[in-house]
């Protein structure tokens, strides 16, 4: 079966390390480790774990002519374009900055949510840097070059290599490969020259620790890859870890807790759309959104608090206390930093409120949960009075 699976720079050292192999979104991914995915999400919490997440799209986007407009000028070109299709500030990013963000369509649901950001030298000015998901990058970038033709060009970057260094050890790793990466604020990024070749950083991740994601030319991904590994701080994790990490972190999976019927203020993004966009309502779905800020949606993304250990996988069906059926679960799982089952899902708005009694319908039988805040375990991100977390406001 893996012979007809996607493969990425990476595949064949994972198994060689002793991965196991699985198919995700078309590829042959490592799941976990010999040490377990309870072992690697903790070393991952306290120390700082390497994934691979070159099944990812990462690309860039830039004009095909600069001529005659200044830096700015060609910035806000090339921003506007892909304003059509995302609801965030793309004209308002400063040098740098990346911003998390959904690409909609015209009734407002979620085609996907990805990394958007805007170059830092003069050079880069009218580029963008992208990362979509895997598995809905061929639609993704379908709707790319149909917005940015004639205009712009999409270059594909995910025949490459991207993996991410998370951990509260993370910072100390990256300086061993390029020490002014160590520099950069929360959701920033740039290009760095390194020994092993250069590569693009950028101080972001899906696990809710601190940490860089590392973009890296397929032919020095494996050298760089193993310097990284043969730092007593790193150890590989499989995406068994990092599905656990994120739903600590309490953040959405594309395909589980965002789809094409949710909105971004149902899934609690509000805060992805800034206040000019709004003000334009210049985007896909935008009536539907405006409304949903204004009026409220008609259900919202929950977390979820177990008041026994009996766990709730996706699609449990939520209950009231009456025995009516309120919601679903979307992403459930057991927490390693916690010792407990943890889930989030949807309900219906009224009864989203933290505290607020609910039953899971496990197996037939009823359990009591209740609704919690989003982040069962607290971000790590670094911060600085200097770094970019307004943008996450």
């Amino acid at each position: 079966m893996s012979e007809q699976l996607r493969t990425t720079p990476l595949t064949d050292l994972w198994s060689e390390m002793g991965g196991k192999m699985v198919e995700f979104a078309g590829y042959n991914m490592p799941v976990q480790f010999p040490d377990g995915v309870v072992k690697e999400h903790l070393w991952t919490r306290e120390n700082a774990g390497l994934f691979d997440v070159s099944h990812m799209g990462p690309a860039f986007a830039s004009l095909d002519d600069k001529t005659g407009l200044s830096a700015e000028e060609a910035h806000n070109k090339i921003a506007k374009i892909f304003e059509q299709v995302l609801p965030c500030d793309i004209q308002g990013l400063a040098r740098g900055q990346i911003r998390y963000t959904t690409l909609l369509n015209n009734d407002g649901g979620v085609i996907d949510d990805l990394m958007i950001g805007r170059g830092k030298s003069d050079y880069e000015q009218g580029s963008l840097y992208v990362v979509v998901n895997a598995g809905g990058k061929e639609e993704d970038f379908k709707i790319f070059n149909e917005i940015s033709k004639g205009v712009a060009t999409v270059k594909r970057w995910d025949e490459n290599a991207l993996i991410a260094l998370q951990g509260p050890k993370a910072v100390e790793v990256i300086k061993t490969l390029a020490p002014d990466a160590a520099n950069l604020s929360f959701m920033s990024y740039n290009g760095f020259k390194t020994e092993l070749g250069g590569v693009v950083i950028a101080r972001s991740g899906y696990t809710g620790e601190d940490g860089f994601e590392i973009l890296i030319k397929a032919e020095n991904a494996v050298n760089i890859t193993e310097f990284l590994l043969k730092n007593k701080n790193v150890k590989p994790i499989g995406l068994g870890a990092r599905d656990s990490l994120r739903l600590e972190a309490g953040l959405c999976l594309y395909g589980h807790d965002l789809d094409q019927t949710i909105s971004p203020i149902e899934a609690g993004l509000a805060w992805t759309i800034q206040k000019c966009r709004r003000e334009r309502a210049d985007f896909p779905g935008a009536s539907r959104i405006l409304d949903e800020i204004t009026n409220k949606p008609s259900r919202k993304r929950i977390g979820i608090e177990f008041l026994d250990r009996a766990p709730a996988r996706e699609g449990t069906i939520i209950q009231n206390q009456n025995g009516d059926d309120i919601g679903i679960v979307t992403s459930g799982g057991f927490s390693p930093s916690l010792n407990v089952p943890i889930a989030m899902g949807y309900v219906a708005t009224e009864f989203a409120t933290i505290g607020t009694q609910i039953r899971l319908m496990v197996r037939g039988t009823a359990r009591d949960a209740r609704v919690c805040a989003m982040t069962f375990v607290p971000h790590n991100y670094f911060k600085s009075e200097s770094n970019y977390n307004r943008s996450q406001k």
